[in-house]
Protein backbone atom coordinates (compact mmCIF):
# COMPACT_ATOMS: atom_id res chain seq x y z
CA UNK A 1 0.00 0.00 0.00
CA UNK A 2 1.65 3.70 -0.87
CA UNK A 3 1.57 6.23 1.78
CA UNK A 4 -1.21 9.01 1.39
CA UNK A 5 0.11 11.97 -0.49
CA UNK A 6 0.39 14.84 1.85
CA UNK A 7 0.51 18.95 1.25
CA UNK A 8 -0.67 20.72 -1.83
CA UNK A 9 -1.35 19.05 -5.12
CA UNK A 10 -0.24 20.64 -8.40
CA UNK A 11 0.45 19.86 -12.00
CA UNK A 12 4.18 18.81 -12.99
CA UNK A 13 3.27 20.42 -16.22
CA UNK A 14 3.53 23.67 -14.43
CA UNK A 15 5.91 22.28 -11.53
CA UNK A 16 8.51 20.40 -11.70
CA UNK A 17 8.57 17.18 -9.08
CA UNK A 18 11.77 17.75 -6.96
CA UNK A 19 13.14 17.84 -3.52
CA UNK A 20 15.67 19.99 -1.68
CA UNK A 21 19.38 19.37 -2.50
CA UNK A 22 18.57 17.46 -6.33
CA UNK A 23 20.00 18.44 -9.29
CA UNK A 24 17.19 17.00 -11.62
CA UNK A 25 13.21 16.75 -11.40
CA UNK A 26 10.41 14.59 -12.75
CA UNK A 27 8.42 16.36 -15.39
CA UNK A 28 7.16 16.40 -19.20
CA UNK A 29 8.83 19.58 -19.83
CA UNK A 30 12.02 18.77 -21.40
CA UNK A 31 13.59 22.21 -23.04
CA UNK A 32 12.00 25.42 -23.14
CA UNK A 33 8.34 25.71 -23.85
CA UNK A 34 8.51 22.08 -25.07
CA UNK A 35 6.38 19.51 -23.41
CA UNK A 36 6.29 15.78 -24.36
CA UNK A 37 4.38 13.03 -23.52
CA UNK A 38 5.67 11.31 -21.29
CA UNK A 39 7.48 12.77 -17.70
CA UNK A 40 10.72 12.21 -17.79
CA UNK A 41 13.87 13.00 -15.48
CA UNK A 42 15.32 16.11 -16.03
CA UNK A 43 18.44 16.81 -14.85
CA UNK A 44 20.26 20.43 -14.54
CA UNK A 45 23.61 19.43 -14.49
CA UNK A 46 25.33 21.27 -17.44
CA UNK A 47 22.38 22.82 -18.71
CA UNK A 48 18.66 21.16 -18.74
CA UNK A 49 18.54 17.85 -20.53
CA UNK A 50 15.84 15.31 -20.67
CA UNK A 51 17.59 11.74 -19.70
CA UNK A 52 15.11 9.39 -18.80
CA UNK A 53 11.93 9.02 -20.14
CA UNK A 54 9.16 6.96 -18.04
CA UNK A 55 6.48 4.90 -20.10
CA UNK A 56 3.72 2.97 -17.95
CA UNK A 57 2.66 0.17 -19.65
CA UNK A 58 -0.30 -2.33 -19.37
CA UNK A 59 1.64 -5.66 -17.66
CA UNK A 60 -0.48 -8.07 -19.87
CA UNK A 61 0.30 -6.57 -23.43
CA UNK A 62 3.11 -4.88 -22.38
CA UNK A 63 1.58 -1.30 -24.27
CA UNK A 64 1.70 1.55 -23.41
CA UNK A 65 -1.51 2.78 -21.47
CA UNK A 66 -3.20 5.73 -20.64
CA UNK A 67 -2.66 7.31 -16.95
CA UNK A 68 -2.81 10.57 -15.09
CA UNK A 69 0.29 12.12 -13.53
CA UNK A 70 -0.79 13.53 -9.66
CA UNK A 71 1.87 15.26 -7.29
CA UNK A 72 2.18 16.72 -4.06
CA UNK A 73 5.23 17.16 -2.23
CA UNK A 74 6.68 14.00 -1.11
CA UNK A 75 4.70 11.76 -3.81
CA UNK A 76 4.71 11.12 -7.72
CA UNK A 77 1.99 9.15 -9.07
CA UNK A 78 0.10 7.71 -12.13
CA UNK A 79 -2.99 6.39 -12.27
CA UNK A 80 -4.22 4.30 -14.55
CA UNK A 81 -7.33 1.78 -15.03
CA UNK A 82 -5.18 -1.39 -14.21
CA UNK A 83 -3.32 0.06 -11.48
CA UNK A 84 -0.72 2.68 -10.49
CA UNK A 85 2.97 3.36 -9.72
CA UNK A 86 3.99 6.17 -7.09
CA UNK A 87 7.80 8.02 -7.39
CA UNK A 88 9.43 9.54 -4.29
CA UNK A 89 12.88 10.86 -3.05
CA UNK A 90 14.84 8.75 -0.96
CA UNK A 91 17.47 11.47 -1.54
CA UNK A 92 18.63 14.26 -3.05
CA UNK A 93 20.05 11.75 -6.30
CA UNK A 94 17.97 9.03 -5.57
CA UNK A 95 14.73 8.72 -6.51
CA UNK A 96 12.28 4.95 -5.67
CA UNK A 97 9.47 3.85 -7.94
CA UNK A 98 7.22 1.29 -6.76
CA UNK A 99 4.40 -0.25 -9.40
CA UNK A 100 1.24 -2.17 -8.67
CA UNK A 101 -0.61 -3.81 -11.74
CA UNK A 102 1.29 -1.41 -13.83
CA UNK A 103 4.80 -2.08 -15.86
CA UNK A 104 7.51 0.56 -16.50
CA UNK A 105 9.53 1.27 -18.91
CA UNK A 106 12.80 3.42 -18.15
CA UNK A 107 14.68 4.42 -21.78
CA UNK A 108 16.38 7.14 -22.83
CA UNK A 109 15.43 10.03 -24.37
CA UNK A 110 17.84 10.72 -26.39
CA UNK A 111 17.39 7.68 -29.56
CA UNK A 112 21.23 8.60 -30.97
CA UNK A 113 24.99 7.96 -29.58
CA UNK A 114 27.60 9.46 -31.34
CA UNK A 115 31.02 10.28 -30.08
CA UNK A 116 30.35 13.61 -28.40
CA UNK A 117 26.54 13.09 -27.23
CA UNK A 118 23.69 10.72 -26.52
CA UNK A 119 23.36 8.02 -23.88
CA UNK A 120 25.10 4.78 -23.44
CA UNK A 121 23.51 2.07 -21.59
CA UNK A 122 24.42 -0.98 -20.04
CA UNK A 123 24.29 -3.91 -17.76
CA UNK A 124 26.44 -3.34 -14.58
CA UNK A 125 28.50 -6.85 -14.19
CA UNK A 126 27.87 -8.49 -10.83
CA UNK A 127 25.25 -6.17 -9.51
CA UNK A 128 22.74 -6.63 -12.22
CA UNK A 129 21.80 -3.15 -12.43
CA UNK A 130 21.06 -0.96 -15.83
CA UNK A 131 22.81 2.23 -16.12
CA UNK A 132 22.83 4.59 -18.56
CA UNK A 133 25.44 7.28 -19.42
CA UNK A 134 24.55 10.65 -21.22
CA UNK A 135 27.23 13.07 -22.74
CA UNK A 136 25.27 16.17 -21.95
CA UNK A 137 25.18 16.06 -18.29
CA UNK A 138 27.94 14.22 -17.64
CA UNK A 139 26.84 12.16 -15.26
CA UNK A 140 25.72 8.28 -15.04
CA UNK A 141 22.29 6.61 -13.85
CA UNK A 142 21.47 3.33 -12.61
CA UNK A 143 18.33 1.44 -12.55
CA UNK A 144 18.65 -1.40 -9.87
CA UNK A 145 15.64 -3.28 -9.61
CA UNK A 146 14.34 -4.11 -5.54
CA UNK A 147 11.90 -6.65 -6.13
CA UNK A 148 9.82 -7.70 -9.35
CA UNK A 149 11.52 -8.36 -12.26
CA UNK A 150 13.19 -7.09 -15.88
CA UNK A 151 10.76 -8.28 -18.49
CA UNK A 152 12.75 -6.59 -21.41
CA UNK A 153 15.91 -4.95 -21.51
CA UNK A 154 16.33 -3.28 -25.52
CA UNK A 155 20.29 -1.73 -27.00
CA UNK A 156 22.56 -2.78 -24.27
CA UNK A 157 25.78 -1.85 -25.49
CA UNK A 158 24.46 -0.71 -28.61
CA UNK A 159 26.09 2.66 -30.84
CA UNK A 160 24.66 4.86 -33.02
CA UNK A 161 20.81 4.77 -33.36
CA UNK A 162 18.29 2.56 -31.05
CA UNK A 163 16.02 2.01 -28.60
CA UNK A 164 17.72 1.72 -25.35
CA UNK A 165 16.46 1.15 -21.80
CA UNK A 166 14.61 -1.10 -19.03
CA UNK A 167 11.21 -2.65 -18.91
CA UNK A 168 10.22 -3.48 -15.07
CA UNK A 169 6.86 -5.69 -13.95
CA UNK A 170 5.76 -8.02 -11.69
CA UNK A 171 3.73 -11.19 -11.44
CA UNK A 172 -0.09 -10.57 -11.49
CA UNK A 173 -1.02 -9.35 -7.56
CA UNK A 174 2.75 -8.64 -6.28
CA UNK A 175 4.13 -4.97 -7.01
CA UNK A 176 7.51 -3.68 -8.10
CA UNK A 177 9.78 -2.02 -7.04
CA UNK A 178 13.83 -0.06 -8.66
CA UNK A 179 15.93 2.47 -7.64
CA UNK A 180 16.97 5.19 -9.69
CA UNK A 181 20.24 7.21 -9.28
CA UNK A 182 22.42 10.25 -10.59
CA UNK A 183 26.33 10.23 -9.82
CA UNK A 184 29.34 10.79 -11.66
CA UNK A 185 32.01 8.20 -12.10
CA UNK A 186 31.13 5.02 -10.12
CA UNK A 187 29.01 3.93 -6.31
CA UNK A 188 28.66 1.35 -4.72
CA UNK A 189 25.55 -1.23 -5.33
CA UNK A 190 22.12 0.56 -3.95
CA UNK A 191 20.97 -0.12 -0.63
CA UNK A 192 17.59 1.07 0.71
CA UNK A 193 17.54 3.03 3.42
CA UNK A 194 13.95 2.34 4.32
CA UNK A 195 11.15 0.81 3.05
CA UNK A 196 9.11 2.75 0.15
CA UNK A 197 6.05 4.47 2.56
CA UNK A 198 8.88 5.31 5.12
CA UNK A 199 10.48 6.92 2.24
CA UNK A 200 7.63 8.79 1.25
CA UNK A 201 6.92 9.73 4.95
CA UNK A 202 10.56 11.15 5.53
CA UNK A 203 10.31 13.41 2.49
CA UNK A 204 6.87 14.19 3.89
CA UNK A 205 8.50 15.53 7.24
CA UNK A 206 11.39 17.11 5.51
CA UNK A 207 8.83 19.38 3.29
CA UNK A 208 6.43 19.84 6.32
CA UNK A 209 9.26 21.64 8.32
CA UNK A 210 10.33 23.67 5.70
CA UNK A 211 7.33 25.02 4.81
CA UNK A 212 6.59 25.81 8.85
CA UNK A 213 9.79 27.37 8.97
CA UNK A 214 9.00 29.71 5.52
CA UNK A 215 5.76 30.61 6.36
CA UNK A 216 4.71 29.78 9.96
CA UNK A 217 1.80 32.83 9.56
CA UNK A 218 0.45 30.77 6.64
CA UNK A 219 -3.51 30.69 7.38
CA UNK A 220 -6.64 30.40 4.56
CA UNK A 221 -6.13 34.16 3.93
CA UNK A 222 -3.20 32.96 2.63
CA UNK A 223 -3.96 30.09 0.28
CA UNK A 224 -1.27 29.75 -1.81
CA UNK A 225 1.86 30.06 0.83
CA UNK A 226 2.23 26.18 1.35
CA UNK A 227 2.64 25.81 -2.79
CA UNK A 228 4.75 29.03 -3.26
CA UNK A 229 7.18 27.02 -0.32
CA UNK A 230 7.02 24.25 -2.50
CA UNK A 231 8.22 26.23 -5.48
CA UNK A 232 10.91 27.34 -3.05
CA UNK A 233 11.94 23.42 -1.68
CA UNK A 234 11.46 21.92 -5.25
CA UNK A 235 14.11 24.36 -7.14
CA UNK A 236 16.82 24.16 -4.14
CA UNK A 237 20.70 22.43 -4.97
CA UNK A 238 23.62 21.34 -3.15
CA UNK A 239 26.67 23.42 -4.10
CA UNK A 240 27.92 21.66 -7.45
CA UNK A 241 30.00 23.19 -9.74
CA UNK A 242 29.99 26.45 -9.94
CA UNK A 243 27.43 26.82 -7.43
CA UNK A 244 29.62 27.55 -4.57
CA UNK A 245 26.57 27.02 -2.07
CA UNK A 246 23.27 25.27 -1.16
CA UNK A 247 21.16 27.43 -3.79
CA UNK A 248 17.57 27.90 -5.15
CA UNK A 249 17.50 28.31 -8.87
CA UNK A 250 15.35 30.22 -10.67
CA UNK A 251 13.37 27.09 -11.82
CA UNK A 252 14.03 23.36 -12.54
CA UNK A 253 12.45 24.20 -15.76
CA UNK A 254 14.28 26.17 -18.14
CA UNK A 255 14.72 29.18 -16.37
CA UNK A 256 17.32 27.03 -13.77
CA UNK A 257 19.98 29.81 -13.34
CA UNK A 258 20.82 32.06 -10.22
CA UNK A 259 20.53 35.71 -12.06
CA UNK A 260 21.94 38.67 -9.75
CA UNK A 261 18.91 40.11 -9.04
CA UNK A 262 16.62 37.46 -8.62
CA UNK A 263 18.72 35.96 -5.73
CA UNK A 264 17.30 38.65 -3.99
CA UNK A 265 14.19 38.03 -3.42
CA UNK A 266 14.83 34.28 -2.32
CA UNK A 267 16.37 35.92 0.46
CA UNK A 268 14.14 38.03 1.85
CA UNK A 269 11.46 35.15 1.64
CA UNK A 270 13.86 32.44 3.64
CA UNK A 271 15.26 35.06 5.83
CA UNK A 272 13.07 34.82 9.32
CA UNK A 273 12.93 30.59 9.02
CA UNK A 274 15.82 29.52 7.30
CA UNK A 275 18.56 32.34 7.54
CA UNK A 276 21.73 30.42 6.75
CA UNK A 277 19.80 29.38 3.42
CA UNK A 278 18.99 33.09 2.96
CA UNK A 279 22.50 34.43 3.51
CA UNK A 280 23.60 31.67 0.88
CA UNK A 281 20.97 33.03 -1.45
CA UNK A 282 22.34 36.91 -0.58
CA UNK A 283 26.43 35.82 -0.71
CA UNK A 284 26.00 33.44 -3.84
CA UNK A 285 26.73 35.70 -6.91
CA UNK A 286 28.98 37.63 -4.55
CA UNK A 287 31.58 34.86 -4.63
CA UNK A 288 31.85 35.23 -8.36
CA UNK A 289 32.45 39.08 -7.68
CA UNK A 290 34.88 40.07 -10.59
CA UNK A 291 38.38 41.88 -9.89
CA UNK A 292 36.73 45.29 -10.80
CA UNK A 293 33.69 44.40 -8.31
CA UNK A 294 31.12 43.94 -10.78
CA UNK A 295 28.61 40.54 -10.35
CA UNK A 296 28.50 38.08 -12.85
CA UNK A 297 25.21 38.26 -15.15
CA UNK A 298 23.94 34.86 -13.91
CA UNK A 299 25.61 31.57 -12.69
CA UNK A 300 24.32 28.01 -12.77
CA UNK A 301 25.95 24.88 -12.78
CA UNK A 302 28.45 24.81 -15.46
CA UNK A 303 28.33 28.29 -16.46
CA UNK A 304 28.94 32.21 -15.32
CA UNK A 305 27.83 34.81 -17.63
CA UNK A 306 29.69 38.16 -17.02
CA UNK A 307 28.19 39.90 -20.45
CA UNK A 308 25.86 41.77 -18.39
CA UNK A 309 25.40 42.73 -15.19
CA UNK A 310 21.91 43.24 -13.20
CA UNK A 311 20.61 46.57 -11.12
CA UNK A 312 22.39 47.48 -7.73
CA UNK A 313 19.02 46.37 -5.78
CA UNK A 314 21.36 44.48 -3.05
CA UNK A 315 21.61 47.83 -1.04
CA UNK A 316 18.23 47.76 -1.10
CA UNK A 317 17.99 44.17 -0.32
CA UNK A 318 20.29 43.94 2.49
CA UNK A 319 18.52 46.59 4.49
CA UNK A 320 15.43 44.52 4.68
CA UNK A 321 17.17 41.37 5.10
CA UNK A 322 18.82 42.37 7.80
CA UNK A 323 15.61 43.41 9.79
CA UNK A 324 14.40 40.25 8.71
CA UNK A 325 17.31 37.97 10.09
CA UNK A 326 16.13 36.40 13.17
CA UNK A 327 19.69 37.44 14.63
CA UNK A 328 22.23 40.47 13.78
CA UNK A 329 25.31 39.55 11.90
CA UNK A 330 28.38 39.19 13.58
CA UNK A 331 30.94 41.21 12.91
CA UNK A 332 32.79 39.20 10.57
CA UNK A 333 29.62 38.77 8.17
CA UNK A 334 29.24 42.32 8.31
CA UNK A 335 32.69 42.69 7.30
CA UNK A 336 32.57 40.42 4.45
CA UNK A 337 29.01 41.88 3.10
CA UNK A 338 29.95 45.38 3.08
CA UNK A 339 33.52 45.19 1.62
CA UNK A 340 31.08 43.15 -0.82
CA UNK A 341 28.90 45.67 -1.33
CA UNK A 342 30.92 48.52 -1.43
CA UNK A 343 32.90 46.85 -4.54
CA UNK A 344 29.82 46.42 -6.42
CA UNK A 345 28.76 49.75 -5.83
CA UNK A 346 32.20 51.05 -6.86
CA UNK A 347 31.98 49.41 -10.17
CA UNK A 348 29.09 51.85 -10.92
CA UNK A 349 30.22 54.92 -9.82
CA UNK A 350 33.95 54.46 -11.54
CA UNK A 351 33.25 52.24 -14.41
CA UNK A 352 29.73 52.96 -15.53
CA UNK A 353 30.00 56.85 -14.61
CA UNK A 354 30.89 58.54 -18.19
CA UNK A 355 34.00 61.35 -17.08
CA UNK A 356 32.12 63.96 -16.09
CA UNK A 357 29.17 62.35 -14.97
CA UNK A 358 27.43 62.57 -11.98
CA UNK A 359 24.86 59.66 -12.94
CA UNK A 360 25.73 55.73 -13.97
CA UNK A 361 24.34 54.57 -16.74
CA UNK A 362 23.45 50.96 -18.09
CA UNK A 363 25.18 49.84 -21.66
CA UNK A 364 21.58 47.25 -22.33
CA UNK A 365 18.36 46.80 -21.18
CA UNK A 366 20.07 43.24 -19.52
CA UNK A 367 21.61 45.06 -17.51
CA UNK A 368 18.57 46.79 -15.52
CA UNK A 369 16.82 43.39 -15.39
CA UNK A 370 14.26 45.05 -18.09
CA UNK A 371 15.50 43.36 -20.87
CA UNK A 372 13.21 44.96 -23.69
CA UNK A 373 11.51 47.59 -21.51
CA UNK A 374 10.24 50.46 -23.89
CA UNK A 375 12.58 52.94 -22.17
CA UNK A 376 15.77 51.75 -23.85
CA UNK A 377 13.71 51.90 -27.30
CA UNK A 378 15.70 55.32 -28.26
CA UNK A 379 18.98 53.84 -27.10
CA UNK A 380 20.42 51.40 -25.01
CA UNK A 381 23.13 53.08 -23.39
CA UNK A 382 21.35 55.14 -21.10
CA UNK A 383 21.06 57.36 -17.75
CA UNK A 384 18.08 56.35 -16.09
CA UNK A 385 16.18 57.43 -12.66
CA UNK A 386 15.58 53.44 -11.70
CA UNK A 387 19.67 52.74 -11.33
CA UNK A 388 20.28 55.90 -9.61
CA UNK A 389 17.32 55.57 -7.04
CA UNK A 390 18.62 52.12 -6.27
CA UNK A 391 22.38 53.27 -6.04
CA UNK A 392 21.33 55.60 -3.73
CA UNK A 393 19.61 53.04 -1.27
CA UNK A 394 23.03 50.63 -1.43
CA UNK A 395 25.06 53.99 -1.03
CA UNK A 396 23.22 55.17 2.22
CA UNK A 397 23.20 50.91 3.04
CA UNK A 398 26.69 51.07 3.36
CA UNK A 399 26.93 54.09 5.05
CA UNK A 400 25.08 52.42 7.71
CA UNK A 401 27.00 49.19 7.54
CA UNK A 402 30.27 51.49 8.04
CA UNK A 403 29.03 53.19 11.28
CA UNK A 404 27.86 49.73 12.96
CA UNK A 405 31.81 48.92 11.86
CA UNK A 406 33.40 51.64 13.53
CA UNK A 407 34.28 53.56 9.97
CA UNK A 408 33.09 57.07 10.33
CA UNK A 409 35.77 58.05 7.57
CA UNK A 410 33.47 55.14 5.09
CA UNK A 411 30.35 56.36 6.41
CA UNK A 412 30.36 60.02 5.90
CA UNK A 413 31.95 59.26 2.26
CA UNK A 414 28.97 57.37 1.40
CA UNK A 415 26.68 59.82 2.86
CA UNK A 416 28.02 62.41 0.70
CA UNK A 417 27.55 60.86 -2.31
CA UNK A 418 24.28 59.50 -1.68
CA UNK A 419 23.02 62.78 -1.40
CA UNK A 420 25.01 64.17 -4.24
CA UNK A 421 23.68 61.39 -6.56
CA UNK A 422 19.85 61.78 -5.20
CA UNK A 423 20.76 65.51 -5.96
CA UNK A 424 21.85 64.63 -9.33
CA UNK A 425 18.64 62.78 -10.03
CA UNK A 426 15.99 65.45 -9.35
CA UNK A 427 18.36 68.10 -10.86
CA UNK A 428 19.12 66.10 -14.41
CA UNK A 429 16.41 63.66 -14.57
CA UNK A 430 12.90 65.42 -13.14
CA UNK A 431 11.14 67.35 -15.24
CA UNK A 432 8.70 68.92 -12.81
CA UNK A 433 6.02 65.92 -13.33
CA UNK A 434 7.90 62.63 -13.81
CA UNK A 435 11.61 60.99 -14.65
CA UNK A 436 13.23 60.92 -17.90
CA UNK A 437 15.85 58.83 -19.47
CA UNK A 438 19.08 60.13 -21.13
CA UNK A 439 21.49 59.03 -23.54
CA UNK A 440 24.85 58.79 -22.04
CA UNK A 441 26.37 59.85 -25.23
CA UNK A 442 24.49 62.42 -26.86
CA UNK A 443 22.49 63.62 -23.89
CA UNK A 444 19.24 63.42 -25.76
CA UNK A 445 16.63 62.39 -23.40
CA UNK A 446 12.71 61.01 -23.76
CA UNK A 447 9.90 59.56 -21.72
CA UNK A 448 8.65 56.10 -22.01
CA UNK A 449 5.06 54.38 -21.44
CA UNK A 450 7.58 52.00 -18.95
CA UNK A 451 6.58 51.07 -15.28
CA UNK A 452 10.46 51.42 -15.01
CA UNK A 453 10.27 54.89 -15.49
CA UNK A 454 8.09 54.90 -12.26
CA UNK A 455 10.63 53.38 -10.38
CA UNK A 456 12.50 55.42 -8.38
CA UNK A 457 9.04 55.17 -6.15
CA UNK A 458 11.83 53.02 -3.87
CA UNK A 459 13.28 55.93 -2.90
CA UNK A 460 10.40 56.02 -0.79
CA UNK A 461 10.90 58.62 2.51
CA UNK A 462 13.40 59.97 0.92
CA UNK A 463 11.59 61.33 -1.84
CA UNK A 464 10.11 64.98 -1.58
CA UNK A 465 5.95 64.36 -0.94
CA UNK A 466 5.30 66.51 -3.99
CA UNK A 467 7.31 63.65 -5.87
CA UNK A 468 6.02 60.48 -4.54
CA UNK A 469 2.64 61.76 -5.17
CA UNK A 470 3.18 62.45 -8.99
CA UNK A 471 4.94 58.59 -9.15
CA UNK A 472 1.86 57.21 -6.85
CA UNK A 473 -0.67 58.86 -9.88
CA UNK A 474 1.24 57.26 -12.48
CA UNK A 475 1.64 53.89 -11.12
CA UNK A 476 -1.71 53.58 -10.93
CA UNK A 477 -2.61 54.06 -14.33
CA UNK A 478 -0.69 51.17 -14.40
CA UNK A 479 -2.53 48.78 -12.15
CA UNK A 480 -5.01 46.37 -13.70
CA UNK A 481 -7.62 43.70 -12.28
CA UNK A 482 -4.11 41.48 -11.73
CA UNK A 483 -1.32 44.10 -11.00
CA UNK A 484 0.76 46.20 -12.09
CA UNK A 485 1.66 45.91 -16.05
CA UNK A 486 5.15 46.53 -17.09
CA UNK A 487 4.08 49.02 -20.21
CA UNK A 488 0.56 50.81 -19.93
CA UNK A 489 -1.85 48.81 -21.45
CA UNK A 490 -3.23 52.12 -23.42
CA UNK A 491 0.46 52.41 -24.94
CA UNK A 492 1.08 51.16 -28.99
CA UNK A 493 3.89 49.57 -27.93
CA UNK A 494 1.72 46.85 -24.87
CA UNK A 495 1.65 43.61 -25.97
CA UNK A 496 0.40 40.77 -24.21
CA UNK A 497 3.46 38.32 -23.76
CA UNK A 498 5.90 41.06 -24.82
CA UNK A 499 7.98 40.49 -21.57
CA UNK A 500 8.61 43.26 -19.72
CA UNK A 501 6.02 45.46 -22.44
CA UNK A 502 3.01 44.66 -20.71
CA UNK A 503 3.44 41.86 -18.50
CA UNK A 504 3.03 41.82 -14.55
CA UNK A 505 6.32 40.30 -13.03
CA UNK A 506 6.76 39.76 -9.02
CA UNK A 507 9.98 42.07 -8.30
CA UNK A 508 8.50 45.06 -10.05
CA UNK A 509 5.58 44.33 -7.61
CA UNK A 510 7.70 44.16 -4.88
CA UNK A 511 10.30 46.51 -5.07
CA UNK A 512 7.10 49.24 -6.04
CA UNK A 513 4.39 48.12 -3.49
CA UNK A 514 7.70 48.77 -0.32
CA UNK A 515 8.81 52.28 -1.97
CA UNK A 516 4.96 52.82 -2.12
CA UNK A 517 4.25 52.25 1.65
CA UNK A 518 7.59 53.66 2.70
CA UNK A 519 6.71 56.80 0.84
CA UNK A 520 3.11 57.33 3.15
CA UNK A 521 0.63 55.66 -0.08
CA UNK A 522 -0.31 52.49 2.44
CA UNK A 523 -3.95 52.77 0.12
CA UNK A 524 -2.38 51.70 -3.45
CA UNK A 525 0.11 49.85 -1.79
CA UNK A 526 -2.61 47.34 -0.40
CA UNK A 527 -4.36 47.15 -3.45
CA UNK A 528 -1.19 46.26 -5.38
CA UNK A 529 -0.07 43.56 -2.87
CA UNK A 530 -3.64 42.10 -2.75
CA UNK A 531 -4.24 41.88 -6.67
CA UNK A 532 -0.93 40.32 -7.06
CA UNK A 533 -1.80 37.88 -3.95
CA UNK A 534 -4.77 36.73 -5.85
CA UNK A 535 -3.27 36.65 -8.68
CA UNK A 536 -0.70 34.13 -7.59
CA UNK A 537 -3.49 32.22 -6.03
CA UNK A 538 -5.11 31.91 -9.08
CA UNK A 539 -2.67 31.36 -11.66
CA UNK A 540 0.29 30.08 -9.66
CA UNK A 541 3.75 31.27 -9.63
CA UNK A 542 4.50 31.83 -13.71
CA UNK A 543 7.61 34.18 -14.75
CA UNK A 544 5.21 36.47 -15.59
CA UNK A 545 0.86 37.15 -16.52
CA UNK A 546 -1.01 38.29 -19.07
CA UNK A 547 -1.84 42.03 -17.45
CA UNK A 548 -5.17 41.78 -19.00
CA UNK A 549 -6.65 37.85 -18.59
CA UNK A 550 -4.15 37.06 -15.56
CA UNK A 551 -2.36 33.77 -17.40
CA UNK A 552 0.48 32.98 -16.69
CA UNK A 553 3.44 33.16 -18.92
CA UNK A 554 6.15 31.77 -20.09
CA UNK A 555 8.21 29.68 -17.09
CA UNK A 556 5.47 28.58 -15.01
CA UNK A 557 8.07 27.55 -11.59
CA UNK A 558 9.41 30.67 -10.73
CA UNK A 559 10.86 31.00 -7.93
CA UNK A 560 11.00 34.83 -7.33
CA UNK A 561 6.79 34.83 -7.81
CA UNK A 562 6.96 32.21 -5.22
CA UNK A 563 8.95 34.48 -2.79
CA UNK A 564 7.03 37.69 -3.87
CA UNK A 565 3.85 35.89 -2.96
CA UNK A 566 5.22 35.02 0.52
CA UNK A 567 6.41 38.31 1.35
CA UNK A 568 3.25 39.92 0.67
CA UNK A 569 1.42 37.26 2.18
CA UNK A 570 3.10 37.67 5.24
CA UNK A 571 3.14 41.18 5.82
CA UNK A 572 -0.30 41.09 4.72
CA UNK A 573 -1.35 38.47 7.89
CA UNK A 574 1.08 40.65 10.37
CA UNK A 575 -0.77 43.38 9.38
CA UNK A 576 -4.15 41.94 9.80
CA UNK A 577 -3.11 40.47 12.59
CA UNK A 578 -2.28 44.26 14.37
CA UNK A 579 -5.10 45.70 12.94
CA UNK A 580 -7.40 42.66 14.75
CA UNK A 581 -5.28 43.38 17.61
CA UNK A 582 -6.02 47.42 18.02
CA UNK A 583 -9.56 46.69 17.23
CA UNK A 584 -9.85 43.66 20.28
CA UNK A 585 -7.36 45.90 22.20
Amino acid sequence: MTAAPSGPAFSVHDIPFSTRGSWFGISPVVAEKTYAEDLHLVSHQNGMHAVLRFVPLDMATGDRTATKPHATPSLLSWTGAEGHIALAYETPDTVRLRGDGLGLHIGAAATTLTPFSGTYFYREPGTGAYVFTSYETGRRYRVTVLSGTVTEALGTQTLGSAARGVTIGAEAGAVWEVAVEEYETARRPHASSAPFDQVVDTARHAFDAFADSVAPWRTSETPAAELAAYVLWSASVRPLGFVTRPAVLMSKHWMDKVWSWDHCFNALALAPGSPALALDQFSLPFDHQDETGALPDSVTHSEILFNFVKPPIHGWALRHLRRRLPEPLCEAELTEVYDRLARWTDFWLTLRRAPGSALAHYQHGNDSGWDNATTFDPERVIVSADLSAFLVLQLRELAELAHELGLPDDTRKWTRTADATQAAILDELWTGDRFVARAADSGATWTSSSLLDLMPIVLGEHLPESIGDALAGRIEAHLTAYGLATELPTSPHYLDDGYWRGPIWAPSTVLIEDGLRRAGHDRLADEISARFRALCETSGFAENFDALTGAGLRDRAYTWTASSYLLLAEAHEFRRAETAEAVGG
